[in-house]
């Protein structure tokens, strides 16, 4: 079989084809949480939750992308806490304050870390760990600050049609649930290669609100 008949067989069974954004939808939602370079080879928009054991085992799969080819991959993380996960959404409205006190990605770490400890204790006691503003945290939490940015992704996630975490969105194509590395590898492959085009992507449906 040609490398070519077998990545695109790979990619019809592994990935089902969405849209991103178009910059009217994108100005519409907040800024995320970004890692790695703008005009990378991948780039992945993630929608995940804090609580979800399988986000949970799908951070190390993303860490070992970045491992072995983090100058061309892009990673957007956006809020996605389901409503059967009790304390997903403090968590999330928790890690948007970290992204303002610039912490992201440390605080998402010890976030999955330590997926059976959020509660809004636990959650202060981890920006105090990282040596943040923990009274700024915990006036956050108090007042539900950024529940707004919260629902703002959530919103973003329900018009792409996101019924589960995690969901991945690879340079417009849809991956849902917790893919092995090599998913990632071959996608790599055939977009560096110039054998799969990135989509340019619109909503299934407009964002409520």
């Amino acid at each position: 079989m040609s490398l070519a008949v077998s990545t695109g067989s790979i990619l019809v069974a592994v990935l089902s084809l969405a849209t991103l954004a178009n910059p009217a939808w994108s100005q519409s939602s907040s800024p995320p949480a970004v890692r790695g370079n703008v005009g990378a080879v991948l780039e992945i928009v993630e929608f995940s939750d804090f609580q979800c054991p399988f986000c949970g085992r799908a951070k190390p799969v993303i860490d070992s992308l970045f491992a072995h080819y983090g100058d061309q991959v892009r990673l957007e993380y956006r809020h996605y806490p389901l409503p059967d996960h009790a304390y997903a959404g403090r968590a999330a409205q928790a890690a948007v304050e970290a992204q303002e006190q610039g912490a992201f990605w440390r605080y998402h770490d010890l976030l999955f870390a330590h997926q059976d400890r959020l509660t809004d204790v636990d959650l202060i006691g981890y920006a105090d760990s990282l040596k943040l503003d923990a009274d700024r945290f915990a006036s956050a939490l108090s007042n539900s600050k950024h529940i707004e940015v919260v629902e703002r992704d959530i919103a973003l996630g329900l018009s792409l049609a996101v019924t589960g975490t995690p969901t991945f969105f690879v340079n417009g194509y849809r991956l849902v649930g917790v893919p092995p590395l090599w998913v990632f590898e071959t996608a790599l492959e055939v977009f560096r290669t110039g054998r799969v085009e990135k989509r340019t992507l619109e909503p299934v449906r407009e964002p409520d609100g």
